[in-house]
């Protein structure tokens, strides 16, 4: 009788216990600028390696390319490139980058491992985005003056193919399984959508007005448009081809990029020097992160803990560490 008392009494105790023990709820800090980065004049973006430990941020006025080590946030190179570089991409393998000249219609070729540049493929008139395939056999390069993309057989490094698109195409995005490419044209409010097997543009979406940058989600459903006109992201239902609505955002927003998870999408808006932050599955701005003059570009470290924001106007890179 006394030990079943004890245990009663030792029962209750733990139960007691429980109930006025405060249950502790992770806080997650929200994503905030932590370090800024001086790099060349007029930054225009922004690309991590695929291994994630070099980022190359093209500047316009200087025409070269920074290079920033992560692991210590340093630029520990600047590579000298052709007149007014535009934009920048690896290849999947990480062993190239191209970077598009829109001074000299051209794309330079860096080899990553020396950080020396190979030499340079013509393009179309006044070359602005590129993007490589999934697969890395070809990369895109849209060309503002000619109203055309570029394509480029990457093992030849010969442009290979021209693919007529919309009025003043801007920006350009593989769809993650490879099939497709989405091309801006900022001055009709369209996205050209090609069909990489043929090279063919197979359908035309309308989107908002001056549509400057376009992004795939991780799991290639959906894809966002930044409006500059509409202050606005259109929401592209990839397996239809349809806009399923929009997403008010900031000032004149310009680069739009999804964390490598998929659950955020940051959108710079360079009309109120800001980021900000969509929560993909509700389709709402949940945040707003205050960044430096003029952000151009945005791109996401591949392991998801880093965003750096190109600064045009003040030639520098936000730092924002996106996970607390």
């Amino acid at each position: 009788m006394t030990m079943n008392i004890r245990r009663t009494a030792l029962s209750l105790a733990a139960l007691t216990l429980m109930l006025v023990t405060p249950v502790t709820t992770p806080v997650f800090a929200a994503p905030s600028v932590t370090d800024t980065i001086s790099v060349g004049r007029s930054p225009q973006s922004v690309a991590f390696s695929p291994n994630g430990k070099k980022a190359y941020v093209p500047n316009f006025i200087d025409g070269t390319v920074s290079v920033i080590t992560v692991s210590t946030g340093d630029v520990t190179d600047t590579i000298s490139v052709g007149q007014n570089p535009k934009a920048v991409a690896f290849s999947p393998n990480g062993k190239k980058a191209y970077v598009t000249n829109t001074g000299d219609d051209n794309v330079s070729v860096i080899i990553v491992a020396t950080g020396g540049v190979a030499g340079t493929i013509n393009v179309g008139d006044y070359p602005q985005s590129v993007a490589f395939s999934p697969d890395g056999t070809k990369a895109y390069v849209t060309n503002i003056g000619d109203e055309t993309v570029s394509v480029i057989t990457v093992s030849t490094g010969d442009m290979t193919d021209t693919i007529s698109v919309g009025d003043d195409p801007l920006a350009v995005a593989f769809s993650p399984n490879g099939k497709r490419a989405y091309i801006t044209n900022s001055n009709d409010g369209t996205v050209s959508v090609i069909t990489v097997a043929t090279g063919d543009v197979t359908d035309t979406i309308s989107v908002g007005q001056n549509p400057q940058a376009v992004a795939f989600s991780p799991n290639g459903k959906k894809a966002y448009v930044t409006n500059t006109g509409d202050d606005n992201v259109s929401v592209i239902i990839v397996a239809t081809g349809g806009v399923a609505g929009t997403i008010n955002v900031g000032d004149y927003p310009q680069s739009v990029a999804f964390s490598p998870d998929g659950t955020k999408a940051y959108v710079t808006n360079i009309g109120d020097e800001t980021v900000s932050v969509i929560t993909v599955s509700t389709g709402d701005m949940t945040d707003t992160i205050s960044v430096g003059d003029d952000p151009l570009a945005v791109a996401f470290s591949p392991n998801g803990k880093r965003a750096y924001v190109a600064n045009a106007g003040d030639g520098t890179v936000s730092v924002i560490k996106t996970r607390g």
